[in-house]
């Protein structure tokens, strides 16, 4: 198997656990209560020995491969869609690096559940929120760009009237109104969420 289909099929592996991850955020606009009672339902599928190896060797292999292949990709004229392709892909191997490393830190060493209140304690606490809000603002957004862009270069024909470009126009749009409907749950509605104390080793406290 080539880099590029190894790639390939390492991102698509991920991207059904992101789907999931992404999916299980959205109900925090529910309340923390109800994105937890969703977790557990889902944790079952990716908490288990035999999935998160395959999650965690996705992860190596996505990095590994993607540098490597901007590494060959480096001394070529890009267009927008391959610069897109490019640094969403950059800035995703950077999250994934601090944020698995996070959580397993977190459930390794600080025997926490890693749960909403493990993601969100630095999101809803200042000064902390001035590195959160962009880290996984630009992540989410960062996902939905790797998608686009890779939905531009490999769809040829119109849907419904819109072009390729317009399509992957569309994808973004829609990475972006994700995000603000998960943030919006994610710090209760931009009022800010109330951190339990076992938590607080997180911010700090």
């Amino acid at each position: 198997m080539t880099i590029k289909k190894l790639h390939y099929v390492s991102g698509l592996t991920l991207s059904i656990f992101i789907g999931l991850h992404l999916f299980n955020h959205f109900y925090s606009v529910f309340g923390a209560d109800r994105h937890i009672e969703v977790m557990n339902t889902l944790r079952p599928i990716y908490r288990n020995l035999f999935a998160e190896a395959i999650l965690l060797s996705a992860v190596g292999i996505q990095i590994v491969s993607g540098l490597r292949l901007v590494r060959t990709s480096r001394n070529t004229a890009m267009t927008n869609v391959e610069m897109l392709h490019t640094l969403s892909g950059l800035y995703l191997a950077i999250f994934l690096i601090i944020h698995v490393g996070a959580v397993l830190s977190g459930r390794l060493f600080l025997k926490l559940d890693t749960n909403f209140y493990f993601g969100v304690a630095g999101l809803n606490t200042f000064p902390f929120s001035l590195f959160f809000i962009p880290y996984y603002g630009l992540a989410i957004f960062a996902f939905f760009g790797h998608v686009a862009a890779i939905h531009h270069k490999k769809r040829k024909q119109d849907i419904l009237g819109i072009t390729p470009g317009g399509q992957a126009s569309a994808i973004l749009v829609i990475g972006l109104l994700i995000t603000i409907v998960l943030f919006y749950g994610l710090t209760n509605h931009f009022k800010g969420v109330e951190i339990p104390k076992q938590y607080e080793v997180l911010i700090g406290k």
